[in-house]
């Protein structure tokens, strides 16, 4: 989950994209009895400009699988999120930073996933709860 700065600059290379699999950290994952199965897919692209910040377009996908917080039945949700991140090359306490060489996408993937989670996780849309007979 590295991109290397230093190198594209070197290669006169100010774009690119990148993909990769990632395990997250089952502590990532809010909801109670909820999972993420597999790996989160994380891709995107990248820009670097004129004053060595770098523009990071972010994609994840991933499948969160629980039980329905209405009903408790087995549940599953495919989510897919978006998020463009700007790395400055110091540390300004606002934004995300790096050391001017490698940028070290964890943090920004982490921080991802967890604003990328529904509030609720749903057995189907519009389920009214357990019913009661």
């Amino acid at each position: 989950m590295i991109i290397d700065v230093a190198r594209q600059i070197a290669l006169k290379q100010y774009r690119g994209d990148f993909s990769f699999e990632y395990d997250c950290p089952a502590e990532l994952v809010i909801l109670p009895s909820a999972r993420i199965d597999g790996k989160v897919k994380v891709f995107g692209e990248f820009e670097i400009y004129d004053d060595d910040s770098v523009g990071v377009s972010l994609k994840l996908r991933y499948t969160l699988s629980g039980v329905c917080s209405y009903c408790l039945e087995p549940a599953q949700k495919q989510v897919e999120y978006e998020s463009d991140i700007l790395f400055l090359p110091e540390d300004d306490g606002e934004n995300y930073s790096y050391n001017g060489f490698k940028i070290n996408l964890t943090t920004a993937v982490n921080d991802a996933v967890l604003f990328s989670q529904p509030q609720i996780l749903l057995c189907r849309p519009g389920c009214k709860g357990i019913e009661i007979k």
